[in-house]
């Protein structure tokens, strides 16, 4: 694998950073949003054109590939910013985009890369884990359409949600592939009953409940209950994309450590000093090129599009980032002492995304046996 960058990949990162910096300024990253931080960096980003990154032309995208989703997702985690952009324009949009029909894609994508439409998949449910085939969502047909009926949680900034891709069994039972769905909902459609929620990191998830939900047959997307490859491949690329803003996240983490251990004195000189502390730093160090190698690996697999191959160096990928991310977060607040406990301290909110991304579509022993 070449993982050597372009021009065009240096560009398009270095604009990232630029808006990065303008719009997380550095004491306040972590930090929950308010609903006008919210509108005003999702409306930078979609003229800076990451929502429609992915995107074909026609919708309004600049048709990249998972490599230039890679390195926006780890500007972000720098920063932790972001918002919805893994949940609607790497989840959804990868979910639509496999699915749709031409004219599916015309009726949501534009909206969802100019800013003006969010989406979010509602695929998780209780007592599951990470094993989604075992959804117990029904979806019932009727004349010219379908009934949905079902309990979805975790659904990533659902609250704020205008589009649901909700997946459901049209037909056979759990854990069977076959006879999985995915089906497009307005999140105002009558029947669906949406609860955020805050997350441990302070970003925003829900339950959605659906209660006879009725669903048009023009808003089935994709063959019926033939979803679970298209499901599969795109939850492949979003962990790819979370695997690179850990990157992001232990690269800021490492900057912050590296720093207070430069200014902060124990006994008449800066910490840096103490061959423990030095080494710890090292370590933390040669992690994160291994993070770097491991989501690059997982970008150019789910780029190339081979099924077996994607699934694996994915795996394994996520596998790694759960048992790094953990360590390097709780290394990185051991180093900072009693401050690092503190909101004030920005280590604390970084360890808690890179927590919350080791749980996120699969543990680490999840990962490994599916590797």
């Amino acid at each position: 694998m070449d993982f050597s960058l372009n021009d065009d990949h240096l560009a398009l990162r270095e604009a990232v950073q630029r808006f990065c910096e303008g719009e997380y300024p550095a004491a306040h990253r972590g930090n929950p949003e308010t609903r006008e931080q919210a509108v005003t960096r999702w409306t930078g980003m979609a003229q800076l054109g990451l929502l429609g990154l992915p995107f074909s032309a026609e919708a309004g995208g600049s048709e990249q590939g998972p490599v230039e989703v890679l390195l926006v997702a780890q500007e972000l985690g720098r920063v932790l910013g972001g918002g919805a952009f893994v949940a609607s324009t790497v989840m959804a949009g990868q979910l639509l985009t496999r699915l749709g029909s031409n004219a599916q894609h015309m009726q949501w994508l534009p909206g969802m890369a100019s800013g003006t439409l969010q989406a979010s998949v509602a695929l998780y449910e209780d007592g599951i884990r990470y094993d989604w085939q075992r959804l117990q969502t029904q979806a019932h047909a009727t004349q010219g359409g379908y009934l949905l009926n079902g309990h979805k949680t975790c659904v990533l900034q659902g609250d704020s949600a205008d589009l649901l891709l909700v997946v459901a069994r049209t037909t056979g039972k759990a854990p069977a592939r076959g006879g999985l769905t995915v089906f497009a909902v307005a999140a105002n459609t009558p029947g669906v009953h949406v609860r955020g929620h805050d997350t441990l990191d302070g970003r925003r998830a829900a339950t959605v409940t659906l209660t006879d939900v009725p669903v048009a047959a023009e808003h089935v997307l994709g063959i019926v209950g033939e979803a679970a490859d298209a499901v599969e491949a795109s939850l492949d690329a979003t962990i790819a994309a979370l695997c690179a803003e850990a990157v992001g996240i232990v690269d800021a983490l490492i900057v912050h450590t590296a720093e207070h251990l430069r200014t902060r004195k124990q006994f008449g000189m800066p910490l840096a000093k103490f061959q423990v502390m030095q080494h710890t730093l090292a370590d933390m160090s040669i992690a994160l090129e291994q993070l770097k190698s491991m989501a690059c690996a997982a970008a150019m697999a789910v780029e190339a599009g081979e099924a077996v191959q994607r699934k694996r160096l994915v795996s394994a990928a996520k596998a790694f980032v759960n048992q790094q991310g953990r360590r390097l977060g709780f290394s990185a607040i051991q180093l900072h002492g009693a401050m690092g406990m503190t909101d004030e301290c920005r280590v604390g909110h970084y360890a808690k995304r890179l927590m919350v991304i080791g749980q996120l579509f699969g543990d680490a022993s999840w990962h490994l046996k599916r590797v």
